[in-house]
């Protein structure tokens, strides 16, 4: 990933629609999880600013180990507290076989060129121990890559196949796979597709602040969708893809 953008991240996530909103609806497909694992042992490969990991350890309790290529994330992560920190890459993870409850990879395969991104699989469900949890998201649909998605150095998006395909090779029995970021796309399209080509706009950061009253509208969009997805339904298409898959 860009390193310009962790701290756009450090600065946004606690509070901007999206990541409240993409949580919210993490939360929801998770909450389940937590009450077999209560005291799992967890990784999240590409942990980012380890603001995620913290969260999900103070809510579930769980035994968080971030993971994170980039020194500039890791260094906001020992500022939040985390310990145990590791760098090092996805597809290639410094840990034995058989070693976590869950991992998870919060958009982080799509940073990999196109034909590496299996290695990243393989290496989750390596670590996992048998009947251990892999919870997979990724950017959804070529045709939604934006000016953001070039900032970000996003190499490539997913479809629902494509995912699902990448997790069964590396043994890997999908559970459930849903579009997230749903009631949006159409929004999204028209900025991605038509205002930001006509205006000629250059890579930029997405993740810059906006109106109080535009960030409540948004995040209304995805606190529906997380009761919706949270009553197990599911919606034809989105801008990302969660993925939950048993080894």
């Amino acid at each position: 990933m860009n390193p310009a953008e962790f701290n756009n991240i450090a600065r946004s996530e606690r509070d901007f629609w999206w990541y409240r909103g993409m949580r919210e609806i993490l939360f929801r497909i998770l909450d389940p999880i937590a009450k077999a694992k209560p005291a799992a042992r967890v990784l999240e490969a590409g942990c980012g600013t380890g603001h995620l990991s913290l969260t999900l350890g103070e809510r579930y309790g769980w035994n968080m180990i971030p993971l994170d290529l980039g020194r500039e994330g890791l260094e906001f992560a020992r500022g939040y507290g985390l310990d145990r920190l590791v760098q090092a890459n996805a597809g290639a993870l410094p840990f034995g076989d058989a070693t976590f409850d869950l991992a998870l990879s919060m958009d982080v395969i799509v940073h990999f060129e196109p034909g590496q991104e299996q290695s990243a699989f393989d290496e989750l469900s390596r670590v996992l121990l048998p009947g251990g949890l892999a919870v997979i998201r990724v950017s959804a649909l070529d045709i939604l890559r934006s000016r953001h998605s070039e900032f970000a150095h996003e190499r490539q998006r997913f479809t629902k196949r494509r995912l699902l395909d990448a997790a069964r090779r590396a043994g890997l029995t999908p559970l459930r796979c849903a579009y997230l970021n749903s009631i949006l796309m159409p929004v999204a399209f028209a900025k991605f597709r038509i205002w930001e080509p006509l205006t000629n706009a250059a890579p930029a950061s997405g993740v810059e602040p906006v109106s109080g009253w535009l960030d409540r509208i948004l995040y209304s969009a995805l606190w529906l969708e997380s009761r919706w997805l949270g009553f197990g339904a599911a919606f034809p298409a989105g801008q990302s893809l969660l993925l939950i898959a048993r080894k």
